[in-house]
């Protein structure tokens, strides 16, 4: 994810490169009545060089099965804002990339915006990991079908730690001296950048993770300890901290997710908090070498934070469904899944046979990480923001960015959480 709506198809359907046939309103269908022709809408792709594995990807369905595919490809920043006005005035794509979760698609499932796919599943026996499929099941209704298995962590540019002398951190204290020593060489420390909003909740997420453990996230998730906690405070307050000391930019709420990004891959900054699904990018646009670490917790190395990234799902006023589900079907089958992964160096949320699949290692680390979070062998925190109200997500952005502005103490964000949660 990047965003809330992580969802550039890469993963179920790489991305789509082609022109946005407009935004303002589209019918089921794109407009279009021709039942072999279904229109599916997304957010545009963080780089360019995605668009020609898309429409040969599209290609390759529409040569199989017939169906057309007419991309929609909007602002990936306007994903929510479009989605939620068109499906609600009736209108919308067939298709459409959205975020999992209460607060994303389980509020578009609680206005019936969504169609159906419990059915769907049976029929065609979509092997979803279970846990992956809670995401996406509201009401005892399954509705989507979910995208890519994500872990939120730490790159570091490795050629700049190995020149100053730095070895990997495994604490925070670690991290605070190796911010320092890096400041000094005239270099950004942590490319943190919270203008969007929604990257507060990713901050919060594995700062929160590191220190408290799976367990303790599942205590903040399942209510049984309030968001006001003195551990949330605590994870707040190392986020100011680290402001203050000058680890990040002057002003990271100033900065958007893709300027933050630049920063890192052109080396003014050397380290980056962000996810896994920003390996391929960060591979293709660095020189140097690059590892992906957890954000440490205070007295240890952390531990990542896991779960699982957007999805698909067919818009509930769609003529369209038999031609849609065939399009989500493809995006299930193995041979899709493994050209994902090998192409997109996305994971996708059904188990894949991934022998001989060939992978950089900084990528077959995430791929490891991955199967981890599928078959619970790993100890893993939680993406907050997949797992709770879009209200309470709201407080949380507003929160962090309060917190890394000085409009707002650690103790008054937690307090907003508690009551928004």
């Amino acid at each position: 994810m990047k965003t809330p709506l992580r969802l550039t198809a890469l993963g179920l359907a790489s991305v789509f490169a082609f022109a946005l046939a407009g935004c303002t309103g589209v019918a089921p269908g794109g407009g279009n009545d021709d039942p072999d022709t279904i229109s599916f809408m997304i957010g545009n792709p963080e780089d360019p060089a995605d668009l020609e594995l898309t429409e040969a990807d599209m290609a390759k369905f529409e040569e199989e099965t017939g169906i057309h595919v007419d991309l929609k490809v909007i602002p990936i920043e306007n994903v929510q804002t479009i989605v939620q006005t068109q499906l609600r005035s009736g209108e919308g794509p067939d298709v459409f990339g959205y975020d999992t979760g209460p607060g994303f698609a389980g509020a578009l499932a609680e206005a019936g915006l969504v169609f159906p796919l419990t059915d769907a599943y049976e029929e065609f026996g979509w092997p979803v990991y279970e846990f992956a499929k809670e995401r996406v099941t509201f009401d005892g209704e399954i509705v989507g079908i979910p995208n890519d298995i994500e872990t939120l962590g730490l790159y570091y540019n490795a050629t700049v730690f190995d020149d100053l002398g730095i070895e990997r951190p495994e604490s925070t204290g670690d991290l605070l001296d190796a911010c320092t020593t890096i400041k000094d060489a005239g270099i950004i420390p942590i490319a943190l950048n919270d203008l969007d909003g929604w990257q507060g909740g990713h901050y919060l997420s594995v700062i929160l993770s590191s220190m408290v453990g799976s367990a303790g996230m599942e205590e903040f998730i399942s209510g049984g300890k309030s968001w006001d906690s003195p551990e949330v405070v605590q994870a707040l307050s190392l986020l100011k901290d680290f402001n203050d000391a000058g680890c990040f930019p002057p002003s990271p709420v100033a900065i958007d997710y893709d300027n933050g990004n630049a920063l890192f891959y052109s080396g003014q900054a050397a380290m980056n908090l962000t996810g896994s699904w920003l390996v391929k990018d960060t591979e293709r646009n660095v020189d140097f070498e690059v590892a992906y670490i957890p954000f440490p917790a205070p007295d240890g190395p952390g531990i990542f934070s896991g779960g699982l990234g957007a999805g698909v799902f067919i818009n509930a006023t769609s003529k369209k469904t038999e031609s849609a589900l065939k399009l989500l079907d493809y995006f299930m089958t193995q041979e899709h899944g493994a050209w994902v992964i090998e192409n997109t160096q996305s994971i996708p949320a059904f188990p894949i046979d991934t022998t001989g699949i060939e992978a950089t290692p900084l990528f077959t680390q995430v791929l490891d990480d991955a199967a981890k979070i599928a078959d619970g062998t790993g100890d893993f925190g939680y993406n907050i923001d997949v797992l709770t109200s879009a209200e309470f997500n709201q407080a949380m952005w507003d929160g962090v960015q309060a917190v890394l502005t000085g409009q707002a103490t650690p103790e008054e964000v937690a307090a907003s959480l508690e009551a928004n949660r």
